[in-house]
This record gives C-alpha cells, sequence and structure tokens, in this order.
C-alpha cells in the first residue's frame, strides 16, 4: 500500500477557459484575473509543436486526425481518473473500460515498485516566477526522492527525443511545486501505457527548466503579437 501524506493547504485555483486557452486565478487573491496561463498553453507556443501537429493533421486527414485526438483525449481522462482513484484508495465513481484498466495496470505496477509517500494528487500549483499555473498528475517519493510523476497514455512507444515537452512541463511543476512547498524536486518521471506495454523516463529537474522558460517567453511574444494584430484590425 502507498502511504499517503498528502499537502492540503494550497490555494484553491479557479480555472478559466478561454479562446486562447486555459488560465488559472486563485482563490486568496494571489493570481488576479485573467489569471496565469496553464502550462500546456505555454507550451501551445513551441512552433515546433505546432508545426508538428500541423503536418500530422495534412497527412491523415481532418477527420481521422479528429477521431484520433478523440480517442486519445478520451483514454487519457479514463486512466487519469483511474490512477487517482487507485493511489487515494477510494472506489471508482463510474466503471472504466476494460482496455483503460489495462493501460492502468502497467502503471500501477510502476507505482508499486517505485512510488511511496505521495503529497499532491490532480494537484493545483502556479508560480510567481513563471507567471504559469497547472495540475500536476502526481507528486510524491520516486525511489525516495520528491518527484514530479507525470502519466501518459499513447497508442505507440514513443522516443524520448520526441517526447521533450513533457519534460519542459515537469519542470515547470517542479518550479510550482518549490516555491509553493520549499519541498525541492529532484526527479521528473514520465511513465507512458501504450497499447502493448510501458514505459519510464526520469529526467532531472535542472536540464528543462531553462527550456520551458524560453518557450514562456516565446509565449509573450506570440501574445502580444497576436494582441497587435487584434487591435490593429479593430482599427481598420
Amino acid at each position: 500500500m502507498i502511504n499517503l501524506n498528502l499537502i492540503t493547504d494550497l490555494p484553491t485555483l479557479e480555472q478559466i477557459n478561454t479562446d486562447n486557452g486555459r488560465f488559472y486565478a486563485a482563490s486568496d487573491g494571489s493570481i488576479e484575473a485573467p489569471g496565469y496561463p496553464s502550462v500546456t498553453t505555454v507550451l501551445g507556443a513551441d512552433p515546433s509543436k505546432a508545426e508538428g501537429i500541423r503536418k500530422w493533421r495534412e497527412r491523415v486527414g481532418e477527420e481521422e486526425a479528429n477521431r484520433v485526438s478523440h480517442v486519445a483525449t478520451s483514454a487519457g481522462t479514463a486512466v487519469h481518473q483511474i490512477m487517482e482513484d487507485w493511489i487515494l484508495q477510494q472506489e471508482p465513481k463510474t466503471k472504466p473500460m476494460p482496455i483503460h484498466v489495462a493501460k492502468a495496470r502497467g502503471l500501477k505496477n510502476f507505482a508499486e515498485i517505485y512510488i511511496d509517500n505521495v503529497m499532491l494528487v490532480e494537484g493545483q500549483l502556479f508560480s510567481h516566477e513563471l507567471r504559469t499555473a497547472g495540475t500536476v498528475d502526481l507528486v510524491a517519493e520516486w525511489q525516495g526522492k520528491p518527484a514530479i510523476i507525470d502519466w501518459k497514455t499513447s497508442r505507440y512507444p514513443k522516443k524520448r527525443n520526441y517526447i521533450t515537452n513533457y519534460f519542459k512541463q515537469e519542470a515547470a511543476y517542479a518550479v510550482m511545486f518549490e516555491e509553493r512547498t520549499g519541498i525541492k524536486i529532484e526527479k521528473l518521471v514520465t511513465l507512458i501505457a501504450y497499447e502493448d506495454g510501458n514505459q519510464m523516463f526520469v529526467e532531472e529537474p535542472d536540464e528543462w527548466v531553462d527550456e520551458f522558460k524560453k518557450i514562456r517567453e516565446m509565449y509573450d511574444t506570440q501574445l502580444q503579437s497576436d494582441l497587435s494584430s487584434e487591435g490593429a484590425s479593430a482599427n481598420a
């Protein structure tokens, strides 16, 4: 049984969904509306990611791309819920599909071997330094060291150089968690469940924090450009 040492005194964040992405404001007033952009919204400013998605959609066609995206989102949501219920030792609210149970089983095997002393499950975090917020899958000890742990689902195994945005996302959460709690994160762990197996990637936070900061700057530049374009259109 995995031990729970949950942190329960963090500010509650209000999620604000807009046409320009997801934002978070804080219940204690420390983040004012319109709030900080989510980590995934910021990472969307990465031109290489946007270009890769565009080429993929062109290659497979809009209808197939939408179908695959819907299936992937549904699987990710279901597996995340299974893992949340299991970690928190609570009864599931709905009966999951067998394919999602099978994917979660491999993640549970990793967790039983490596994870203990859970501090956050689906925890809301933010950083004034990064001016970013988000919801982390899991913060716990990984082989005795504080870690950001991310559950992922996929149709196929992933190559490390194709998932660097995962590591940047986790590094942002590491900064947020230390800023909010004073506890330094020592590992970033990505656990991927695909149809025929599972993968584990373990990274060092310091190797990826600066990479996230670069994209955060890209996001600001892109946002200012979009606002300028909107202002020019309004005045035309």
